[in-house]
């Protein structure tokens, strides 16, 4: 093989390399957002889409006429650790209202390719007060028009609503507010990544969905996320299924979570992750995406050395609450064994106490509380505690982040 023919294969593994990194990170890619990204995933897709596919089980779509690409993750387990966000300062968790809101203003976009924001808050309060499921939308209230901006805002950062004139936060100040959007109705139905439709689950007819619901979530999301590949529930399964389930399930673990401990994969996966075929399918699609295996007894991290298949980075002072998160796992983890809650709060008090100038966002009577809760939502997003009953954990992965009580000084300059 000739030198240029060398170089051409390493640049196609590389930029192949890439290319899954950026659907892990990011899985719903839009050309005019990130134009380079896009098009590098559509000159790759065929080679990336059948990595996804074999090791995951994951479809990868990309539209070059509608510039998209969107990777479907589809995970069987809840993940309180990444919610959808508002875009505004803070970047706060959406609430329940927010996620109803986001779910109506969906559906009614659909049927309009073409509409305002007054037309648009107009079919959602007529579909609200239609559903005896659903609280009536009140555009009168401010709090009302800020959860349905946020979830439009969301839904314009997927690419899927335009706006081609007029801004949507101005209808938070008045309803009066004239703003023009173009919908993108094919991304918009391409936003679920379940197998299963939500109306092809049924609930018992003449119960109230509110009641029934929650008693039945895990039942109804295993339901929602059933693959026909693994065979069906109320039929024997196959080895190949069974082996295509675990391969599957392993992987989509640890490329989409930041460490798998082994005592959170069922037996069936820690054996299939220890066998010689694991392994070498493990050392094999970590080469092919660009990715460094950790292996240690307790579990298996992919570590990304040029940060791109990542979402959100630890240790990271962007933020005071990773500021915090990384103070307050040193008390963790050099701890002779768990830690309360209301312990961690008083560190928090005494950190607030000692930086005057640190973390303004959190002060007052309860700073030192929400300051704790934050960085606590942090570490467990990033696998490295577990909380149980006011008492926190610290994981295996923990060790690794642990800082010494003199770092702390570092704090003094952050804002």
């Amino acid at each position: 093989m000739s030198n240029l023919a060398n170089q051409l294969v390493i640049a196609e593994r590389e930029e192949v390399a890439r290319a899954i990194r950026l659907l892990l990170a990011t899985p719903l890619i839009g050309a005019g957002a990130t134009p380079e990204a896009f098009d590098l995933v559509r000159r790759r897709r065929e080679p990336v889409g059948k990595w996804f596919d074999y090791y995951c089980g994951w479809s990868l779509v990309v539209e070059p006429r509608l510039g998209y690409a969107r990777l479907a993750k589809v995970r069987v387990a809840t993940d309180p650790t990444r919610p959808a966000r508002r875009h505004r300062t803070g970047r706060a968790p959406f609430d329940r209202r927010r996620y109803t809101l986001l779910c109506v203003v969906a559906a009614e976009l659909l049927g309009v390719p073409v509409t305002t924001v007054g037309l648009l808050a107009d079919r959602v309060v007529r579909a609200s007060a239609a559903d005896p499921v659903l609280p009536p939308f009140d555009t009168s209230s401010r709090a009302e028009r800020m959860a349905f901006v946020d979830a439009l805002r969301l839904l314009e950062s997927l690419g899927a609503v335009d706006v081609v004139d007029g801004a949507t936060e101005s209808f938070v100040d008045s309803t009066d507010a004239k703003v023009l959007y173009r919908v993108d109705a094919t991304l918009l139905m391409r936003l679920l990544a379940a197998p299963v439709g939500a109306s092809q689950v049924a609930v018992t007819p003449g119960r109230s969905h509110t009641d029934e619901v929650p008693l039945r979530f895990t039942e109804l999301l295993t339901r929602l996320s059933r693959e026909r590949r693994y065979g069906d529930a109320d039929e024997p399964v196959s080895e190949v299924q069974r082996n295509l389930w675990l391969r599957h399930s392993v992987f989509r673990k640890l490329v989409d979570d930041p460490v798998v401990h082994r005592d959170d994969l069922t037996p069936a996966e820690r054996a299939y992750l220890e066998s010689p075929t694991g392994g070498q399918l493990l050392r094999r699609a970590a080469d092919q995406a660009g990715l460094l295996v950790e292996e240690r007894a307790e579990g298996v991290m992919l570590i990304d050395p040029d940060g791109v298949a990542t979402d959100s980075r630890f240790p990271d002072d962007s933020g005071n609450a990773k500021v915090a998160a990384l103070l307050l796992l040193d008390v963790i983890t050099s701890a002779p064994g768990p830690v309360a809650v209301e312990q961690l709060r008083a560190e928090a008090d005494a950190l607030l106490g000692r930086f005057p100038k640190w973390a303004k966002g959190y002060r007052g009577e309860d700073g030192a509380r929400r300051l704790v809760v934050d960085a606590l939502d942090v570490l467990r997003a990033f696998g490295l505690v577990r909380l149980d009953s006011g008492v926190v954990r610290a994981r295996p992965a923990a060790a690794r982040y642990a800082v010494t009580r003199t770092s702390a000084d570092d704090v003094e300059d952050e804002s």
